[in-house]
This record gives structure tokens, sequence and C-alpha cells, in this order.
């Protein structure tokens, strides 16, 4: 390909198959109403020091992934697309990371580019770049700081290393103010070993200090703000959020040690094959400064989450650019050498994979239909499908002239499937178009209830409205109920006719309310003269103003 439209193309590739698909689903629960609502209400309020969650203190994460997510809907306003384009440009942003270090690390144009597209083709990080959550900002930063570290040590000038250093403070900084301590943690796990087994401890002492003062700088004003404003923030962010959650023996999401290496496999989707062969070939050229260097960034992460009690599949998404590298490397030395058995294999586990899931959407489709009466949904999800077994084929038929034909059939898969999904899914895990539907008559509500923190945040985000009642609900908001000037915000399960009575008195209730089973004793403990919605698992009730 003439290298003019290298880049043209991939800018359409990442508004095609990234940004368009992100207004084609609403809002998943937990993660994506609860980010919106939070950064809306930064909006609202003007208060950019501390994270509230439905007007409620949340000290789980810093701020500056709020403030990129408050400023995408600044910009673009309160909706799908203004929620999730920080995520979609932060994956962006690694993107070009990629393609930058490889080019540093092998003056190659082909390199460069095949490391781009492998990255840019992972399914793992198409699907996270039109999810509004804050992991796709954390794994830019750290990708950041570990870019700018090599480059440091790459530099042959002390003015260009001076200039990296800095770099990787302020990655380190926004990081830090994106997810935590882990944002200055990793770069020191990378570079102490890497700067020992080279001898040059006394470069990383004299240079790392600039990274460490620009991060405090960085970070400093933030961190005193909040701690005037919430004098508890850093004893629940530190101690339940780091130390509880990676060593304490009740750890949220505990798994195993070995929990991430089948993950790192599923990750390497579309291209597993090639991760035993890049593994082996880096590990035969460890000794080269460059290839220790991706080694150490890919195992060191990988090592130190598996040692933690509390393991989610997010944490090791900073390990994926220099597993991209490794294989782009491997991959391109193949090609040159005109050796296609491994990409063979390769498209063979695709077309095996698009085959089994093919045949299981048939099989239930048939036996117990996953969609009913939803034939553009159903003809969305098969198109996926199909398009990833014929992009494989040709791999497999072509595997030197069309080797990144999978690159396409992740794009077109990631960026269906979301809207392909029965509505048994749809309707259950992104209520904000549920109440986006009856919008008009919640907007007459003067007072809001919800049983669901996931519904609530929905609605509370649609409605512009933070004060939304929790009704027999606590959940993650236990730490911020504890507050005497937010107590009132929990309706118990004994409380609410009593709840109830108040607020008809003020006008008309809008409940939104997720039903489990056959269980309505939740919705018997209301006044019986409502009128109701329902969609999937989710009801709204529209109570009418008591007449005096």
């Amino acid at each position: 390909m003439s290298r003019r439209w290298i880049l043209p193309l991939l800018l359409l590739a990442f508004g095609l198959f990234y940004l368009l698909p992100m207004t084609s689903h609403g809002l998943w629960i937990p993660d994506e109403t609860r980010y919106a609502q939070i950064s809306q209400e930064m909006l609202l309020t003007g208060n950019w020091a501390s994270p509230h969650f439905m007007g409620i203190r949340y000290f789980e994460k810093p701020v500056a992934g709020y403030w990129m997510i408050a400023l995408g809907q600044a910009l673009f306003g309160d909706n799908l697309f203004g929620v999730r384009v920080a995520s979609a440009l932060s994956t962006g942003l690694s993107i070009v990371l990629t393609y930058l270090i490889a080019r540093r690390l092998w003056s190659d144009p082909r390199k460069s580019l095949t490391c781009a597209l492998l990255y840019m083709s992972l399914c793992v990080v198409v699907g996270q770049g039109g999810y509004a959550n804050l992991d796709p900002q954390f794994t830019f930063w750290v990708n950041l700081s570990l870019v700018a570290l090599w480059l440091a040590f790459d530099s042959q000038t002390p003015r260009a290393r001076l200039g990296y250093w800095a770099l990787t403070g302020l990655a380190c900084g926004m990081g830090f103010m994106t997810k935590g301590f882990l944002a200055w943690l990793l770069p020191v796990l990378i570079a102490l070993p890497y700067m020992a087994w080279q001898k040059r401890l006394r470069e990383l002492l004299t240079y790392g200090g600039v990274a460490v003062v620009v991060a405090v700088l960085v970070s400093l004003p933030w961190a005193l703000a909040v701690h005037a404003q919430e004098p508890d923030f850093w004893n629940f962010f530190f101690w339940h959020e780091h130390i509880r959650r990676f060593a304490g023996a009740d750890a949220q999401h505990s798994e195993p040690w070995w929990y991430y290496l089948p993950l790192l496999l599923a990750f390497s989707l579309p291209w597993v094959a090639l991760l035993p062969v890049a593994l082996r070939q880096a590990w035969q050229n460890r000794r080269q400064a460059s290839i220790g260097f991706l080694l150490l960034w890919l195992l060191l992460p990988l090592a130190f989450f598996s040692l933690a009690k509390g393991k989610l599949p997010s944490y090791i998404f900073p390990c994926l650019l220099p597993l991209a590298l490794l294989m782009g490397d491997a991959l391109v030395d193949r090609l040159r050498n005109r050796q296609t058995r491994v990409i063979r294999i390769n498209a063979a586990l695709n077309l095996a994979l698009g085959g089994l899931v093919l045949l299981a959407l048939v099989y239930f489709q048939i036996k117990k239909p996953l969609y009913n009466n939803e034939p553009e949904h159903l003809a969305l999800v098969s198109v996926a499908v199909i398009g990833w077994l014929l992009c494989n084929a040709l791999q497999a038929l072509r595997p030197l002239r069309l080797w990144a034909a999978p690159v396409l059939g992740s794009w077109l898969f990631v960026a269906l499937l979301p809207a392909g999904l029965p509505n048994s899914v749809v309707y259950n895990k992104t209520p904000d178009q549920f109440i986006n539907d009856h919008l008009q008559e919640l907007s007459q509500s003067t007072r809001l209830l919800s049983n669901d923190l996931g519904a609530a945040s929905a609605l509370a985000w649609r409605l512009n409205r933070p004060d939304v009642a929790l009704y027999n609900t606590v959940g993650e908001v236990k730490y911020g109920l504890a507050y005497p000037d937010t107590l009132h915000r929990r309706v118990d399960f004994l409380k609410v006719p009593q709840w109830m009575s108040e607020a008809r008195q003020q006008g008309q209730v809008g409940v939104v309310m997720r039903i489990n089973g056959q269980e309505h004793y939740e919705i018997d403990m209301l006044p019986q003269d409502f009128k109701r919605y329902d969609q999937g698992n989710l009801v709204i009730l529209i109570f009418p103003k008591s007449q005096p």
C-alpha cells in the first residue's frame, strides 16, 4: 500500500469502527451509567475536586477520568457519544503510541504499521474503545509513561533525556489522578530491573527525580483540594481501594493466581496463534535492550497482578501494547521469510471459533430462541459472525497478501455485536434507553425513586437530576450513605409507604425498579394507583400527586 494512503485509511477505519458504533446502543450498567452520571454531576454542581455519585460521596477513584468524560459531555452534549468519546480518543492515542515506539524500536515502516494494526484490532481494545469507563484512559497514561521511559533510556542527549523523563512524570501524575497509585508503581516496577540489568542505576537516580517532581506537581493541587474538602478521602481511597483490594483477606474479585493466563490468550484475539511464536522469539532475543524492555513491560505487571488477591480483567490492559509490539515484530519477520505456517494456524483458529459461534447461534435459535421477532438484531449479529469468518478465510487462502484480513473481521465483529444483541440482554443491561422512551413523563416528577443502582444512575443521568432516592438498596454507595447529610437518600423497605405518602403530597413521583423473577414484594409495598411500563425485568411506575 502506498504510504500516503495509510494515515487516511486508518483515520477512516477509526471513525467507522470506533466512533460510529458508539451511538448504536445504550449505556451498560453498572459502569457506563455510573461514570456518565458522576461526570455529569461535576458539570451540574461545579465540584471538580470530590467525586459524587447521585449526590453521594464516591471515593473509589480520583477525578481526572471523570474530568475527561465530563469534557466529552460538555463538548458533545449529555448523549451516548459525549459519554464515550474520552474512551475512544484514549484508545486512539494508545494506537498512536504503538506506532511511534515501534518506529523508534525498529526504524522499519512495515513493522510500525503492523504493530499499530495488531494493537488496533485486538478485540478487547476495540471493545474498550467504545465503552465509557476509566480503563482506556488509565491504559493510555500508563502506556505513555512507559513509552516515554523507553525514549528516555534510548535518548542520546541530556536535553532529550530530561524531556522524556518529565513526560514520564506527567503521565504518572495524570494516571494517578485517573485510577490511583498503580500509575506510579508500574513504571518503577519496570525501570528498576531494566536499569539494574543495563548497569545504569546512577542515571535512574539522577533523572528519575525529575519524573517524581513533575508527577507531584501535576497531582498535588488536586490532592490538597480534595483533602481540604473531604478529609476522609485519602483514608478510604488508600486503604479500601488499594491495600484491601490487593492484599486483604476479603479482597473484592478474589481469583486464583493463574487467572490472567487464559485471559491473555483471549485478549490476543484475533492473533492468538502469534502469541507463543512472539514470546519464543522475544525470549531468544532477550539480550537486546529493546526486546528485554518489552518483555519486562509485559511480564512484570502480569506477575504483579497475578500475585494480588483481587483481580479484574482490565488490570492487565497495559500489557497489551508490548504484546502487540512483540507479535508485530514476529509477524513481519515471518512475512519477509515467506513463512506462512503460523498465519494459516491463526486463520484456522479464528475460523473454528467463528464456526462454533455460528453453530451455537443457529442451535439456540432453533431450540431456545435468543431472538424473538427481532430480524434486524439477528441480521446484525449474523453479519458480524459471517464477516469474521470471511475475513479469516481470506487470511487462510492468501496468507502473504491478505495476512491483515482479521483486522477487518475484528473491527466488524466488535462494531456490530453490541447493536445486534437480543432484546433480552439489551432491555436488562441498558436501562437508559427505556428511561429515554418515557423521559417526558418522568421529567414531570418532583421526586424519584429506584431499587437498583444501575437504573438509578441511568435515571439521574437522563434527567440531569442526581436526587434519586434509593429504595431497599445500598451496594457500592454504602460508604457515602453513612454520612449524615445523605442518610435521607436511603429509603428502607418498611419505611417506603411513609416516604411515598410524603413525596406524593409534593407532586408526581417517578419510580424505576428492577424486578427479579416473580418477586414483586417491593412493588407490593407501594401504593397501587400507578401507571406502569415494562421492559425486560425493568418497570417504570408513575404515581400522580395525592389529592388533598
